[in-house]
This record gives C-alpha cells, sequence and structure tokens, in this order.
C-alpha cells in the first residue's frame, strides 16, 4: 500500500487556506518546509480532485504528488540503530550482537534513556574510562541514562557502581539493561538528584558525569566532597565551543585535566584535583 505525498506551493496570503483544505480532506498533519507545504495521504486519492480543489483556494498554487511507502515504523525504526565497536567494547542492541564480540559487547535496548552508543559524549567517555577504572573502585554514573556508562565501569573492574538518573522515564530502561548485562550484583541505579544522593555514597574513586556542561560546573563543589584522595572526574557532555570555558572553572577550582577526547562538536575529558 502507497500513501500519497503532497507538497504544494501557494502564495502567502493563501497558505492558511490551503492548510485548512489539507486538514478538511483528512490530513493528519501539515508541515512547512521552506516555501512549501507538505502533508501525506492514505489511499485511495483521487490526484486530479486533490489537485482541483487545492486551486479553488489558490489559483497560483503548484501542487506535486508522489506515493510514499507504507512503512511498518514499528519495525523499520531498527534500521537506524547500527552497533558501535569502541575498542575495549561494543555497544550494540539485542539484535545486532555478533557472537564473536559477545564477551566486550555492552547490550542496550534503545528506549527513552539516553545513551545507546549514538552520541559522540557517549563514545567519548567510554574510550577515557578505560583507562582511568581499576579493579576495586567505586564509582558514581551521574545522569545514567540508560547505565551504559555505569555498565561499562562494572566490567573494567569496578566493584561497586552507583547510576544516579533523575528522569524517573529512563530508570526502567538502565534496570533492563543492568539485568541484560548480567552486572546488577555491582550496579545499583537510584533515581534522584545527583546533588543530594552523591554524597549519600561517597567516597568514591571515580566520578563519571555525561551531562550539559553548566550542570557539571554546578555539580563541581559536590563532586569534590564525594571523591576520594586522588579519585578522578571523567566528563562528557560538553561542546567544545564551551572547552576554554569550563577548563578554566576547573583549573580555577584546583583540577588538572588529563587526557581529552573531541569527536565532531563535542569535548570529553578525565580530570584530577591537583
Amino acid at each position: 500500500m502507497s500513501w500519497t505525498s503532497v507538497r504544494i506551493r501557494a502564495p502567502g496570503a493563501e497558505r492558511d487556506a490551503v492548510v485548512a483544505l489539507l486538514f478538511e480532506l483528512g490530513s493528519m498533519g501539515v508541515q512547512e518546509d521552506g516555501e512549501a507545504l507538505v502533508t501525506h495521504f492514505p489511499p485511495p486519492v483521487d490526484d486530479e480532485a486533490l489537485r482541483q480543489r487545492v486551486r479553488h483556494v489558490s489559483r497560483r498554487a503548484v501542487v506535486e504528488l508522489a506515493g510514499t511507502p507504507d512503512v511498518d515504523w514499528s519495525v523499520h525504526w531498527r534500521d537506524q540503530i547500527v552497533s558501535h565497536d569502541l575498542g575495549r567494547f561494543v555497544i550494540a542492541p539485542p539484535w545486532l550482537v555478533c557472537a564473536e564480540d559477545a564477551e566486550r559487547t555492552i547490550v542496550i535496548e534503545p528506549g527513552m534513556a539516553f545513551g545507546t552508543g549514538d552520541h559522540a559524549t557517549t563514545r567519548g567517555l567510554i574510550r577515557l574510562m578505560v583507562n582511568v577504572i581499576r579493579g576495586g573502585d567505586v564509582v558514581a554514573d551521574l545522569g545514567a541514562g540508560s547505565a551504559v556508562l555505569a555498565i561499562a565501569a562494572a566490567r573494567l573492574g569496578a566493584v561497586r557502581v552507583i547510576a544516579i538518573e533523575l528522569d524517573e522515564d529512563a530508570i526502567e530502561n538502565a534496570e533492563e539493561n543492568v539485568v541484560r548485562n548480567a552486572v546488577s550484583d555491582r550496579v545499583t541505579v537510584l533515581q534522584g538528584d545527583a546533588e543530594l544522593l552523591l554524597p549519600l555514597v561517597a567516597p568514591v574513586q571515580v566520578v563519571l558525569v555525561n551531562i550539559i556542561s553548566s550542570v557539571i560546573t554546578h555539580l563541581l563543589s559536590t563532586i569534590e566532597r564525594s571523591l576520594a584522595l586522588a579519585g578522578a572526574m571523567v566528563f562528557g557532555g560538553v561542546l567544545l565551543a564551551e572547552r576554554e570555558e569550563l577548563s578554566r572553572a576547573l583549573r580555577g577550582r584546583g583540577w588538572t585535566i588529563g587526557a581529552e577526547h573531541v569527536e565532531g562538536e563535542w569535548w570529553s575529558a578525565t580530570a584530577r584535583r591537583s
């Protein structure tokens, strides 16, 4: 079954009348694409009758019709998801797990939570934390999302990982991913404000924080109080354009920036107190 894509260019004074007509004809939504109005109709569509109705309200309208396949996005959305080979780990959805990579694969079910490996910040933190987390560490993951970083920390030898996430919609996904990756004996998912919860689980050897730079800056005093002596922070979610500003804020509080990772417009780094 093929839907009909309708693209209409009409003079500005007549656009409202065209939109009203499209809804009258059964459109469920009209999108503005530059100067064009775009919508879709299910079959059957009488192309010539549609053109005549449009030109009745806008004589100068240009009407373009084209067939659009009826795609079942409840199935085909999976085609947009890929696995990510990050060296020490592969991040993959359940249906893309490769048997030969199974031991180093972190399996993440895509859902409402951030952290499927599709974003550069997730990839940057994982590449950096591999060289920071040591066996026996206690780790806090702030803004845990899907819990992908917390799972990676447990795989790297952390004996206890606290995944803190404020968004209640992400919690179920995070907990399912923890179980799916067989690290529920080491990873605990907590819902709440990191500023309140982090001191309650301190001291920790490593803090992972993949949040926007303004929130990282806001949390610095809490992180400093919660880190064990010689502890480290691995952070991301920072636009490259914000690197200098955040770097100055860190240096001003006695932090030394270590390894860095840049991918596209995103900056991730490690830092320790001087």
